[in-house]
Formats: C-alpha cells, structure tokens, sequence
C-alpha cells in the first residue's frame, strides 16, 4: 500500500497544478472578453481606422449624485468622418451639394479642400451618426471613404469648464489640457496597442507581480453634478445682477476636503473650447489667481487671539473710527467711531480698528506663525493643475503697518482654494484639510480604488474650544444681517463677509472705484456639513459684499439644506 502513495501523490500535484492552470485561464479570459470587451470590438473594427491610425481611447470622468449614482461628465464618443481623394473627384461643384448636410465647412472652405491636387485624404465631415454615415455610403460616391472616430464628448458644455478642462492635441498626441484631464492625464490615457498582445504572454506575464500605480482607468468625482448646476445658476444670476467681471464659488465638505461644487465665470464650453478667443480663459482662477480678499479673514485672526487667551468675546477697547500707525491713518469702512466697544462688535460691524487691536494683543509673532498654520502662503494639494500659493511677504515685514492692514485682509493675497481651507479650520476643530474632487478610481482591470488626503492641524491649542467660540461669534454675525431679516429659525449658520480693495496692475496702491466682495459660511455652525465661499470681482454701482453676496449664499444655504435633507440644530 505504501508504494501506491507516491503515484498518488503525483496524480494530486498535477490535479493541483491542473487546477490552478484553470483558475487563471479563466480569470484571463474574463480580463480578456469582458473588462477589455471595448478594445477589442475596436480591433474587430480596424478596417474602419483612418490612415494615420486615429482611434482615440480615454478613461471617463464622472459626476456622483447624492446617492451614489454616476453621471457621465466627460466621455469618448464614437462616430464617423468623410474624407475625400481629390484625384479621383470629378465635380466638386456636385459633391459639395450631395455632403453640404453632414459638413460644417463653408462652401468655399470646402472646395478648396476638395481641388488639392494629388491629396490622397482630406477631411470634410466628422462627428456623424452612423445613419448619416450610411446614407453617404449608399450614395457610393467616387473618391469619398467613411472612417470610424472618436473624440472627447462633455455632456454637460459649460458645466464645470474649469474643474474638468479637456482634451486637445500636443504634437500629434491628444492630451489632458487644464483641470482634471491635466492632472490626471497619465491615468485617462490608455495605452494604444496593450491589449493586442499575444494571449499566452499575457496570461503569465503579469503573474507574480504587483500593480505598480500605472494602470489607466475612470475618475469618480466628488461634484453633485445637481449642486454644480444650482451653484452655476446663481453665479450667473450675480454675475449678471452686477455686472461683474469676474465671479465664482467653491462648495466644501469642511471635515474632509470633498468639493461638491466650484465654478468661476467667464466660462466655456467645453465642446467648442477651439472658439474661446483669449487662452487665458482656460485656467482656472479658484487654484491659480490670487487675490486681497478684506474682511473675511478677520475671523482667523480673532480665533488665534482667542486660542492665545489675549482676547475673549467680551474684551473691550476704544473705537474712535481710525487709527495711525506708522504714520498712516487706518479708518473703519463708514470713518465712524462706536466709543467703547467689544470683539464680537469687531465681527459684526467689521472694524479695522478692532482688528488693528487684536493684532497688537497677538504680538507680530504669534500673529504671523498663526496665520501660516492655516495654511496662508502655502499649496494645498488640491488634485488639479498650475496651483498657485498666496503672497504674504507682508508678514515678515519689519514694520507695524503691514501687520495692521494684513490683520483686516489688506497686503496679503491668497487663492480661492487656499481661502476656503482655512476658514474651514474654524468650523471643523483646526485642522487643515486637503481640497480634493476625486474620490475613487476605477482602473481597467476591474478593480477600484478610494482616494484618501493627509489632514494637518493648525496652530491652535484648543481648536475644538476657540472654534466654538468663534463659531458662535460668526452666528451671532449671521442672524444680525438686515436687523435678522435672513436669521434661520431652525438651523445655526456661522459667516462672514468682505470688502476689499483692489491692487492696481502696476502695484502702486488701489484704485479708488475697485472692490472685492467676499463672503464665506458654514453650517450647521457646531457640526457643518458643508462650508460655501463666495467672491466677486468689481462689482458695479455697489460698495459692500452684504449686498451682492448674502442673497446668493442664503439661495445655496436653503438648497443645501433641502436636498441633503439636514436636521435642524436649534
């Protein structure tokens, strides 16, 4: 009997082996005819390819809607093109009038195209229906071929332009330009060719072996594209209501990063972006433009001195409507004095003299180290293109007047993106988030992957306590807006606005007729779910943000309350 168990120890091995063999013939021919199904129907539709091989491929990028759902915000399209060779085109006159339905072209532009001599493959049409290809074909017209295509399609045109940015050639390549596609390009892009490899080699060349970050794939997004949309409208309603030049919003989880909606305007769309005139267009100004953005950072610099224990609510000074430092006179935005007056008056007729008293109590030092926790001055990792850091040289200087002005907003610059993550800090126990707007990828091979974002803690000895507080101060700031006509009842909304100058060109002083509106809130204010913050650049025939950016911020407030169903908290 003993010597029977070798042979069946033989016949287990390769059973075993057998088995195995089997295991990943199986999961090969599953990469192989469902995840890679698409690339191979392209090779099945070769004899479509145009002659210089132009099948373009590319990962897509998706919208997530409250529940989960994905909506398709930018995708690869297929459809057909007509190209013409021009030697064997008899009457161009006759062609121009059977394919005038499917071209764009001028008649001109098109005989022009179609008279080159000895040109083999000129283009007249693209982007057709595979009914309109058909009826082309029918007509079996001398000298005109039907080729298969693809290109980037953005369901939405405008809709978050600047976050998505898009597709365009560099060199003979079509690559991510702006935005997502641009940051995430080496992942959208799928290698041309991969799958085409002989089926053994496949089946064993990747055993063994790690997944190495290289794999190409779809981006789930964080963007409500229903919370984009109703952001977008209210922009333009500003933008117009105004006359602006510029003007846009950021929508933030303030725990965690996540935007569900940002938007600056002018935009474009997305599918026509070759008609946009000036390139400067492109960028997206809420990472790559800096701005002086006044009162909105008083509340930072009142939290620090609150956490320092130089200040409470209650602490009092003498407000007599200016104050000379270094020789230069520093007024409140009315020139008036209140007389004696405490902090939380500071906040809620936003004085420049309290603040220039809160500074003085902070010391320069503390003062400058405090506003560098909330990360002023530094990139904050959000996942997109060409991010910008803020100008805040101001705070190393020698003399008590730029101290002064950068305790009320002035001297210093910062992004939009940079903005928003400090002053989540004040809501959400002094941490320092990482702006993020991809929360999973979904690779080729079938697997998927949550994005995660480091978090920093901010300088504050007790965050969750000095947040409180400040938190309280910037509700009491809320509910006093129009004598409380826009008070919330049932739910506590923490905010703060800012009016501030703007610099000219040349970087000597302010225009007198120039202003930066500002406006940021939270809420609910002692558990936000959602952090809103508003800019909008040279308003006109209006002075203070209080009357261009709360009508806004209360429509998006409602909303936000609505759709997300939130339970009051007072």
């Amino acid at each position: 009997m003993n010597n029977s168990n070798p042979f069946h120890s033989r016949i287990r091995i390769v059973a075993g082996a057998f088995f195995i063999f089997s295991c990943i013939l199986i999961i090969k021919l599953f990469i192989l005819q469902i995840v890679n199904t698409s690339t191979y129907a392209d090779r099945a539709d070769k004899q479509y390819a145009t002659p210089v091989g132009d099948m373009f491929e590319r990962g897509s990028i998706f919208f997530a809607n409250r529940d989960g759902t994905l909506v398709a915000a930018g995708t690869v399209m297929t459809g057909f093109k007509v190209a013409v060779n021009s030697k064997n085109i008899e009457d161009p006159e006759t062609l121009y009038t059977h394919l005038s339905p499917f071209t764009k072209l001028t008649h001109d532009e098109f005989i022009s195209k179609v008279t080159k001599l000895n040109d083999p493959y000129e283009e007249v049409a693209n982007r057709l229906s595979k009914e309109e290809a058909d009826i082309i074909t029918s007509q079996k017209i001398p000298g005109v071929s039907i080729y298969k295509e693809k290109w980037r399609f953005y369901p939405g045109d405008s809709l978050a332009s600047h976050t998505l940015g898009f597709v365009a050639y560099k060199g003979d390549d079509r690559v991510g330009q702006y935005g997502l596609e641009k940051f995430y390009n080496s992942l959208l892009s799928k290698p041309v060719g991969e799958a085409y490899m002989n089926f053994f080699a496949e089946v064993f060349s990747n055993i063994g072996k790690s997944f190495d970050g290289t794999r190409g794939g779809d981006l789930v997004t964080t963007i409500d594209p229903n919370i984009q949309h109703m952001l977008e409208e209210e922009l333009r309603a500003t933008f117009t209501a105004w006359n602006a030049d510029q003007v846009g919003a950021i929508i933030m989880d303030p725990k965690t990063g996540e935007i569900f909606a940002m938007s600056d305007l002018p935009d474009f769309n997305l599918n026509e972006f070759n008609l946009v005139k000036d390139p400067h267009l492109y960028g997206n100004p809420i990472v790559e433009n800096v701005f002086e953005f006044g009162s909105v950072i008083k509340p930072l610099v009142i939290e620090s001195a609150l956490d320092a224990g130089v200040i409470t609510p209650e602490t009092t000074y003498f407000d007599s409507g200016k104050i000379t430092i270094d020789k230069k006179v520093i007024n409140n935005f009315d020139l008036k004095g209140r007389g004696m007056v405490n902090i939380q008056t500071v906040l809620d007729q936003s004085l420049n003299t309290g603040m220039v008293f809160v500074e003085n109590k902070l010391g320069h030092e503390q003062f400058r180290n405090y506003m560098k926790s909330f990360g002023i001055g530094q990139k904050t990792g959000i996942d997109l293109p060409n991010e910008t850091v803020g100008l805040i040289k101001n705070l190393d200087s020698p003399r008590n007047l730029e101290y002064a002005n950068a305790a009320f907003g002035q001297g210093i610059a910062v992004t939009p993106i940079e903005a928003i993550r400090a002053f989540a800090s004040l809501g959400n126990g002094g941490v320092l988030v990482t702006p993020h707007l991809v929360k999973e990828i979904k690779y080729n091979d079938g697997t998927s992957k949550i994005t995660t974002w480091d978090t920093t803690p901010t300088a504050m000895k007790n965050g969750s306590a000095s947040g409180d507080t400040i938190s309280r101060m910037l509700v009491h700031v809320f509910d006093s807006y129009g004598e409380g006509s826009y008070k919330f009842p049932h739910y506590s909304v923490a905010t703060k606005t800012g009016t501030g100058q703007v610099a000219k060109e040349n970087g000597k002083g302010y225009y007198e007729d120039r202003h930066m509106h500002s406006f940021f809130g939270y809420f609910p204010a002692y558990d936000p779910k959602f952090i809103v913050f508003l800019y909008l650049k040279n308003p006109k025939e209006v002075k203070y943000a209080s009357q261009t950016l709360i009508p806004p911020f209360v429509n998006i407030t409602k909303f936000l309350i609505n759709y997300y169903n939130l339970p009051p908290d007072r």
